[in-house]
């Protein structure tokens, strides 16, 4: 399995990106680049059926929607060693970042039907260095689909901006 979607675009909407400064964010009708929240939902739990979660029994899938239209797929992936653990939401951001990617409209997160699975602070801190916008989708506890943007949850990110004032 790829480890990479590609929705197709057609090439008008492309060049009237372009022509609008660059590439298309959030439409008025919510969707996101030809995505809707739920349609990316359903690509974070193709991601969850690869996790490798043996210790915790806790599977999670990600799915990061990029401004050039592609979904990196990411899932949990445990260790014996549990600091060694890696989230769905970070594992989908660096296969992005590996591959040059490095702005992200939108991530779904899923631990399934049934659990609410928002990303963890390491995982939206991640995510605010590359694209402080994005769209975060996941499913709260009643198992309903829900969505904020990356500010409203990590409202103070961590920054290594030095004060200039200091000497």
């Amino acid at each position: 399995m790829s480890p990479v979607r590609k929705r197709s675009a057609t090439p008008a909407r492309a060049r009237s990106a372009a022509a609008n400064g660059g590439p298309a964010r959030r439409a008025a009708s919510g969707k996101l680049r030809g995505w809707t929240p739920a349609s990316l939902m359903d690509e974070a739990e193709i991601a969850r059926r690869t996790s490798y979660a043996p210790y915790s029994k806790f599977r999670v899938g990600a799915a990061l929607l990029t401004s050039d239209g592609r979904i990196f797929h990411g899932c949990n992936v445990e260790n014996a060693s549990l600091g060694l653990t890696i989230c769905a939401e970070r594992n989908a951001a660096w296969k992005a970042v590996s591959e040059g990617v490095r702005d992200f409209l939108a991530v779904a997160v899923t631990a399934g039907e049934g659990g609410g699975a928002s990303p963890c602070g390491a995982c939206r801190q991640v995510l605010h260095e590359f694209s402080p916008d994005t769209i975060v989708v996941w499913r709260d506890d009643r198992g309903n689909v829900v969505s904020r943007s990356l500010g409203k949850l990590l409202d103070r990110p961590f920054s290594m901006v030095r004060n200039q004032s200091r000497a």
